[in-house]
């Protein structure tokens, strides 16, 4: 099975993209996270695929679940 998501220090400065483009994880989470639908996503980056932002949440969430306490200020969440 082909690796979705990867991770190139020549692609991005290593940041976590979906195989074959130059979307990031971190950009389609913030995307989703400022309200825009996974239709606008698709539309909007014709390389992009619902395979490739399920990818990038388990990739997220995978990443969340590490054994380490994130601090998170009132501010940070409002």
């Amino acid at each position: 099975m082909k690796a979705i998501i990867t991770a190139s220090p020549d692609i991005l400065m290593g940041k976590p993209v979906v195989a074959g483009t130059r979307i990031s994880v971190e950009l389609i989470l913030e995307r989703l996270a400022a309200g825009e639908t996974v239709a606008q996503l698709l539309d909007e980056n014709p390389g992009l695929t619902m395979e490739g932002i399920q990818a990038a949440l388990a990739f997220a969430a995978s990443a969340i679940k590490a054994d380490v306490v994130y601090p998170v200020s009132a501010e940070a969440i409002a």
